[in-house]
């Protein structure tokens, strides 16, 4: 029944139009009112939701799962309960019979798989949502790992995907999240990796791509790749005897250091993402293994993002700023990346980031006092809800992947510190001063030699004009107000014009006319009501535009 397509993108469009509707009807009921209760009500529905995601993701299987584990890094546009119910969500499928995924290697060898493998094991040593891996040996007695795609997976990934594109579309019009996201792109970005994942060459290629480059790392092993032997659908690679680098027990089995094997990580993840091309995008702890001797694996290279040059030195002009303390060079190079979209405050993202990063850089985090960070990281979080702020769906992967690579090094190394750890690093990586770093910034680390990062600030004028601040808060929350009411007008018509469109669909179905007749009306009412909501939305934030200019 699952792999019906139909079925399929019933199911997955229905859960998302009822999660909507839970959620309109919440907003709806509780508009303007605040308490504990009401929150702890609200992070109730959010995490029921979540749970019943996870369980659908995991009897459908296919895109769910990888969009369950991509929208589990999402923070700046999931609510962090649901994200928190989604972080264990992996991919956890039955194994394909044997039968079935020897046809495959079988029809993509177009040969009897004996010819080309000596012995492989009739059970997967790993099995994921796309392929299996199994453990054989070729002909020579060289010890093989053969990776197999689930038979039918392509079908079931297109099908996934139009009922994403269905709730995306939904979603733009229904919810908050098409203001803070360009979810069009979003999907585009998504079904173009995910896609390449599909074909093993495309792994294969990506898989000498780092074979190449961390060739000359001495404590980091790559899978050498059999090209003959690999097509589409098939992919046939070194086999390397280790375990996932968060088992502990094998760690200290062997006497590996965690700190310094969390800090070796820690430097070669560092020069994929701060260096223009490919990177890992898909670091959970089952691609990276140890071996006995404490040497890096790093495996499975289907998912792969890239951090292009226009990005690599807006990177760059975002820890050039931090360094020189300034801070509206931040906020351009954060304008290049993308992360913010038209109608951004951005005074109040200088405030905020001025806030963090001089709190941070004077103190230890870690010492300090709680209601003060608790404060800070409200600040922080209130501005990434009402601010038009997004990770740009080039950079999703990026993303990902950072949060996870930070999750494995803390498994690792609990009181690991990353900005001790990359001050070094990135200080050499500023002063080989490719194009795009100034000289300036080159010449205060060769002259002051100061640690990156390291030195004392004094809050900027944001901070020190309480007043101005207070008033630039109460006009942006009463804008907020009557936004926030246009936009619930303009989903409540939507909404019943998506369900009535649906009644009379059934309806013809059912020839029931007096039914089709009514839905009909109703939708033209909806649809009117919708228009007319929707003409003075707009001219409300053209006359809003216009007084904050």
């Amino acid at each position: 029944m699952k792999r019906i397509a139909l079925y399929r993108i019933f199911v997955i469009v229905f859960m998302a139009v009822k999660f909507f509707i839970q959620i309109t009807l919440f907003q709806k009921r509780f508009h303007s009112k605040g308490s504990d209760q009401l929150q702890v009500q609200w992070e109730a529905l959010l995490r029921k939701q979540a749970i019943e995601y996870r369980e659908t993701a995991l009897r459908l299987e296919g895109l769910l799962i990888k969009l369950g584990q991509f929208l589990s890094t999402r923070a700046d546009i999931m609510p962090q309960v649901f994200i928190k119910e989604l972080e264990d969500l992996v991919d956890h499928v039955p194994a394909v019979p044997w039968k079935e995924a020897k046809k495959v290697l079988e029809n993509e060898w177009d040969r009897n798989y004996g010819e080309i493998i000596q012995k492989i094991s009739i059970e997967p040593v790993a099995s994921a949502s796309i392929g299996e891996v199994y453990h054989g040996y070729l002909h020579n007695g060289e010890e093989v790992a053969v990776k197999i795609q689930r038979p039918g997976i392509e079908k079931v990934i297109r099908t996934d995907f139009k009922a994403i594109k269905i709730i995306m579309w939904l979603a733009n019009r229904l919810t908050s999240y098409g203001k803070r996201s360009d979810l069009p792109k979003l999907y585009k970005e998504m079904k173009y990796v995910i896609g390449q994942e599909l074909n093993f060459r495309k792994e294969l290629e990506n898989g000498r791509y780092f074979e190449k480059r961390y060739d000359e790392f001495d404590d980091v092993q790559i899978p050498s790749y059999y090209k003959e032997f690999s097509t589409r659908k098939v992919l046939v690679m070194e086999w390397i005897n280790g375990k996932k680098i968060t088992e502990l027990s094998f760690l200290e089995k062997h006497g590996i250091d965690r700190q310094e094997l969390a800090e070796r990580l820690f430097k070669v993840f560092l020069e994929q993402l701060l260096q223009e091309g490919k990177f890992h995008a898909d670091p959970h702890p089952g691609n990276i293994l140890v071996k006995s001797d404490g040497t890096i694996v790093l495996i499975d290279f289907g998912m792969i993002g890239e951090v292009k040059k226009t990005d690599a030195l807006a990177i760059r002009e975002v820890v050039e700023g931090i360094i020189l303390d300034d801070y509206d060079k931040v906020i351009n190079a954060l304008e290049k990346l993308r992360f913010l979209l038209p109608h951004a405050n951005k005074d109040e993202l200088k405030r905020v980031l001025v806030t963090l990063i001089s709190t941070y850089v004077e103190h230890d985090i870690t010492q300090m006092d709680d209601l003060l960070v608790q404060q800070i990281f409200e600040d922080v979080q209130r501005v990434v809800k009402n601010e038009p702020i997004q990770l740009p769906s080039e950079l999703a992967f990026f993303g990902r992947a950072l949060s996870t690579f930070v999750g494995i090094l803390y498994i690792l190394h609990p009181k690991i510190n990353l900005i001790q750890l990359s001050q070094p690093l990135i200080k050499d990586w500023l002063s080989r001063n490719p194009e795009g770093t100034s000289d300036s910034v080159v010449k205060l680390l060769r002259e002051y030699a100061r640690p990156l990062l390291g030195i004392p600030r004094q809050l900027q004028e944001a901070l020190n004009e309480p007043k101005r601040y207070r008033e630039w808060q109460e006009r942006k929350d009463r804008t907020d107000r009557t936004i926030s009411y246009y936009q619930s007008k303009k989903r409540d018509a939507f909404l019943f014009m998506v369900l009535t469109s649906i009644a009379i669909y059934v309806s013809f179905l059912l020839y029931e006319i007096e039914l089709a007749y009514g839905s009909v009306a109703v939708f033209t009412i909806s649809f009117l009501y919708y228009l007319r909501s929707t003409l003075v939305y707009r001219r409300l934030v053209n006359q809003l535009s216009r007084k904050d200019e």
